[in-house]
């Protein structure tokens, strides 16, 4: 039997430690390697070449749109392998068109997601970027006691989770080791839903009013563009915070920043429409906000499990063993 075909198409300089040496070679175990330079284009004789070659192409970020043409020039084709997230953004309808089986490494990069969203949930119940800012103001910690005495803290707190996506569920299991209260909000989850044993089902209203943290898990989709806008954020209980590690356009960032600047409430934001702020953004200088620069997701030796979840597959799939990342044409427009 003849060994697959396989080549890469990413931008190397944006997947440093995805493929490590170990996982290098366990593809090339199994699959004869037609080019270890990853393809950064699809378009000049040469990258046609290899197109005409291979039976897997292992996908990752910078992966240039893999079109109807590419479709064609790869007869062969029959695994897309993505080391990454979501492809909705990479792949033409054209690939499922042709059979072309795909898979992805979003479970591997959902997992340092939730671990930060846990570290934001406690550093946010415990007002900890404030007391830096106090301590350092006061190094005498007078309005460091004083917050203090406030109730805030970790115990008996209810954190509400909008979607029960993928890192959405990470999360609410993360959760069950701590002494949270967690809502839930999701109108695509039904009584019975494994997610439900830790966390109570309730519509997003009540849950912005009754949580202490509010954290987002909810895709971009036309549907979820700004659902949490200022009537959603003024529900929100004074000192509460609020979250956002999936994507910038579910919230109406004019009115995230509008309630930020009464003081009233406070944020961790990983992720912001557009994806950088202008640079007069208030975003920045707001002392109640802690904004990162989207790095919530796999970041340095955390792409190891992307690479190593895409391999998985590989083998699965040279083995004639079922997917376990396979995606559907049909969950497409529910993906992030």
């Amino acid at each position: 039997m003849m060994r697959p075909k396989l080549a890469f198409a990413l931008a190397a300089d944006r997947t440093k430690y995805v493929f490590d040496a170990e996982a290098l070679a366990r593809l090339a175990d199994i699959c004869d390697i037609v080019q270890t330079e990853p393809l950064g284009e699809f378009t000049s004789p040469a990258a046609r070449a290899v197109l005409g070659q291979i039976d897997i192409l292992v996908t990752g970020w910078g992966c240039p749109m893999v079109t109807a043409e590419v479709v064609r020039a790869a007869p062969n084709l029959k695994l897309i392998a993505h080391a990454a997230g979501t492809v909705k953004y990479t792949l033409d309808p054209a690939v499922y068109a042709a059979g072309i089986v795909v898979t992805h490494a979003a479970d591997a990069n959902a997992v340092p997601v939730a671990e930060f969203t846990l570290a934001a949930i406690i550093f946010a119940n415990k007002r900890v970027f404030e007391l830096r800012d106090r301590y350092r103001a006061d190094p005498a910690r007078r309005s460091s006691y004083a917050l203090m005495d406030e109730p805030i803290g970790n115990y008996q707190r209810t954190v509400g989770l909008v979607g029960a996506s993928r890192i959405g569920r990470k999360v609410a299991r993360m959760l069950a080791a701590f002494d949270f209260k967690v809502l839930l909000s999701d109108p695509f989850v039904r009584p019975g839903d494994a997610v439900l044993e830790g966390a109570e089902l309730v519509e997003l209203d009540t849950l912005m009013a009754r949580s202490d943290v509010v954290s987002i898990h909810a895709p971009s989709l036309p549907s979820t563009k700004a659902m949490i806008g200022s009537r959603q954020l003024k529900l929100m209980q004074d000192g509460a915070a609020f979250i956002n590690t999936a994507r910038g356009a579910v919230v109406d960032e004019t009115a995230l920043i509008a309630e930020l600047q009464t003081g009233r409430i406070h944020a961790v934001i990983d992720v912001t429409d557009p994806e950088i702020p202008a640079a007069d953004s208030p975003l920045y200088s707001l002392p109640n906000v802690f904004l990162t620069p989207h790095v919530a997701g796999a970041v340095g030796m955390e792409r190891l499990r992307l690479g190593q979840m895409a391999v998985d597959e590989v083998e699965r799939f040279v083995k004639g063993v079922p997917l376990e990342f396979a995606v559907e044409p049909a969950l497409l427009e529910r993906l992030a």
